[in-house]
């Protein structure tokens, strides 16, 4: 439920009406950025006669039911779109944000040299693996906390936000000491102890659609985090398992809008990860793009070819360079613009 305060309520009357939603065993919950209109969420089950409990209270105008199951996420609970600010950089506004960078990270110079030519080119936050999920064993599964340090090394010498995966509870504390975004993969879109635990972390998260997961389940991944307070929550639409196998996934270009539709939270795309083939991300980029996607997450490295992660679906330099271009007049043609390389702002 929604509980709509008059224009003129007082604070006591915001306070009467949080502390009876939190008598009855629930959350009260109050979002920031509905303008000049105070709304008190109630998080939890409602419990029977609630409602007209709280209709009752002074200062209430009305409370409205949110027939989502997942209440915070919803534009119902919510309007208005969800800005995320990444050391100066917004995810969800006006600007398009492209964040570029290895699969996974190999070493200083392989990190460093692709960071320095996909901000030439305007990427504006450095992605790479510390720690990858792998199908198989035998592959290379990242170099933890080295790779960390190299991503938080070379993301402060380039003054680049870096976004990297946590894959497990006890990493939490480690990878957010040098990440700036923490990102749920697809694997553990649905690892709830894992999600709960990196709401409380108040860090800006990237989470990606589950492979086999529909949006009403992505959007109740999205509550854990947002239960718990952080309110730093992006989604990534990174492709689903249909019957075709010619591409890695399914990119669900549907997904954007569909989401954009329902919640208010900031969506981006991973057509590195949803095609497998170098050659589609381009025109899967640009497509999500134009059906309103806020950023782009794109695989980039210096010789795909010898890529000990994902090479066939990485860009080279050159290749990247050509889609940013692309990407700036169809940016323009939505009425929005490619964000640009800037200072981070650090405490």
């Amino acid at each position: 439920m929604i509980v709509v305060m008059r224009i003129d309520c007082s604070q006591d009357e915001i306070s009467r009406v949080a502390n009876r939603i939190e008598d009855a065993g629930l959350k009260a919950y109050i979002p920031h950025g509905i303008g000049h209109i105070v709304v008190v969420g109630v998080v939890g089950q409602p419990v029977p006669g609630l409602r007209d409990a709280l209709e009752s209270l002074p200062g209430v105008e009305q409370v409205i039911p949110v027939s989502k199951p997942y209440k915070l996420a919803s534009r119902e609970f919510h309007p208005q779109d969800t800005i995320v600010d990444l050391d100066g950089v917004a995810v969800g506004g006006d600007e398009i944000v492209v964040m570029a960078g290895p699969c996974a990270v190999e070493s200083e110079d392989q990190l460093f040299t692709t960071a320095q030519a996909v901000q030439a080119a305007g990427a504006t936050v450095l992605r790479g693996g510390a720690y990858k999920p792998r199908t198989s064993p035998y592959e290379f599964r990242g170099l933890g906390e080295v790779g960390l340090r190299l991503l938080a090394q070379v993301g402060d010498e380039t003054q680049m936000p870096v976004v990297t995966e946590v894959m497990a509870v006890e990493d939490i504390d480690l990878v957010a000491q040098y990440a700036d975004i923490l990102q749920i993969g697809s694997r553990n879109m649905q690892n709830y102890v894992l999600l709960d635990e990196v709401g409380r972390t108040r860090k800006p998260v990237l989470l990606k659609r589950g492979m086999a997961c529909n949006v009403q389940e992505w959007l109740l991944a999205a509550e854990y985090l947002l239960v718990q307070g952080n309110e730093q929550v992006i989604l990534c639409e990174r492709g689903i398992r249909t019957f075709e196998n010619y591409a890695r996934n399914t990119m669900d270009i549907n997904a954007i809008p569909i989401v954009q539709k329902l919640s208010h939270l900031p969506i981006i795309a991973d057509p590195s990860h949803a095609t497998g083939k170098w050659y589609l991300v381009p025109p899967l980029a640009l497509a999500a793009v134009a059906a309103g996607a806020d950023g782009l997450l794109i695989e980039v490295h210096p010789d795909p070819d010898l890529a000990l992660a994902d090479g066939p679906q990485s860009l080279t330099f050159d290749n990247f360079r050509l889609l940013m271009s692309q990407l700036r007049p169809l940016a323009e043609a939505r009425n929005r613009k490619l964000a640009i390389p800037r200072a981070r702002v650090k405490p």
